[in-house]
């Protein structure tokens, strides 16, 4: 009877023996203090620097001169030079195609022989006219005479006026018969061969020159507070002409072109607020290198460099919070609200002139519901700011 009753109580007081047990070897709990709430954000020391300012558009390159070929007498052509294809280059002075010489060799030879003519005619004019002024001294002569020796004299010394006249023009006409180079350059395109008439006034090719190539460039009107750009239209030999980088991918590569600003166009666009700049690059078509001709009709981005402005910050568009504010953390990793002067936004780049100094932790990361004075917790991110 007492064995039942001890069993339970023995079974009990192993149990709390074997609790303690366990109790007493298991692990034991460290306290921790809690973790920070303050939000996680990206850095940046402060620092000014010279910036150089620059404006990037794009534009197609065009031929500075560009002209009709057009014959100024009429014929058969009988000779073409082999640049006269499309693509061909000449130079200036070359003999691009020659018409047929032999209506305007006769009519040379016709005029020096009126020019001929015309000149007996006023030597004879002229003796007639003296001697009849020695017969009015003698008064052995009428005045009716005289009138008409005069009127001959005038008429012969008008005759060769014109018969000179004439020998000029058909001098000029049968040098016209071959037509040359205006200037040097390539010929865009063709409309003529040995053997076709050619009429005097009408077209029979397209060229265009290489001495210098133009880029239309279209640039905001915000933009020119940063370019000395000639706004009263062409630049003169005394003017800073601003130098342009032109860059194109051409078989595969990347290639640059340096060029200058010559002029701007006489009219701003009232709908897009842009007006055209012209960029110009001497000797297009000299090779440096493997870098390829700068083609007429190649697409281009130019790069012109402007102004020079000190101490300027450069942030992350990130880093420009509402009403023109950066967030400044202090030493205590407080956030300051500071309102800035933005001086230029390009992309994803602020340029900031004032609002801070150099030295001051800049907040680059984008907060919500940021307030006066929230503390942060800092992470520097160098140069991120300037790159």
């Amino acid at each position: 009877m007492i064995r039942r009753f001890l069993l339970p109580i023995v079974i009990i007081i192993g149990g709390f023996g074997l609790a303690a047990v366990i109790i007493s070897t298991g692990p034991k709990l460290e306290p921790q203090a809690a973790r920070s709430t303050a939000p996680l954000v990206r850095t940046w020391q402060a620092s000014a620097r010279t910036v150089q300012m620059t404006t990037i558009t794009h534009g197609t390159v065009l031929p500075r001169t560009e002209s009709d070929l057009i014959p100024e007498v009429s014929g058969r052509v009988t000779a073409i030079s082999p640049a006269m294809v499309s693509g061909g280059f000449f130079k200036k002075g070359d003999m691009l195609l020659e018409i047929d010489p032999l209506d305007y060799e006769v009519a040379l030879e016709q005029a020096r022989a009126a020019l001929a003519s015309a000149r007996s005619e006023l030597t004879n004019a002229k003796r007639a006219h003296e001697r009849q002024q020695d017969l009015a001294r003698k008064q052995s002569t009428s005045e009716s005479l005289r009138d008409d020796a005069l009127n001959r004299l005038h008429f012969a010394q008008a005759s060769i006026r014109e018969a000179r006249a004439r020998l000029s023009r058909a001098q000029r006409d049968l040098a016209r018969t071959k037509v040359t180079a205006p200037y040097e350059g390539r010929v865009r395109s063709e409309r003529v061969d040995v053997g076709q008439f050619v009429n005097r006034g009408a077209s029979i090719a397209s060229l265009y020159s290489t001495d210098f190539a133009e880029v239309r460039l279209p640039v905001h009107d915000e933009e020119l507070a940063y370019l000395q750009l000639p706004l009263t239209g062409v630049a003169g030999d005394n003017t800073v002409k601003p130098k342009v980088t032109l860059r194109a991918r051409f078989a595969g590569k990347e290639h640059v072109w340096e060029g200058i600003i010559v002029r701007t166009e006489g009219e701003l666009d009232p709908q897009t607020r842009m007006i055209n700049v012209i960029a110009q690059v001497e000797a297009p078509y000299k090779q440096k290198d493997d870098r390829p001709p700068l083609a007429v009709g190649l697409f281009v981005e130019a790069e012109i460099l402007g102004n020079q402005v000190d101490s300027v910050y450069i942030v992350p568009r990130s880093a420009l919070q509402a009403n023109n504010q950066v967030y400044i953390i202090d030493g205590e990793n407080r956030l300051v609200f500071r309102e800035v002067d933005i001086l230029r936004i390009v992309d994803e780049k602020v340029y900031i002139r004032g609002g801070f100094g150099s030295g001051e932790t800049v907040c680059l990361s984008t907060l919500n519901n940021a307030i006066q004075g929230m503390v942060v917790q800092p992470v520097s991110q160098p140069g991120v700011a300037a790159s």
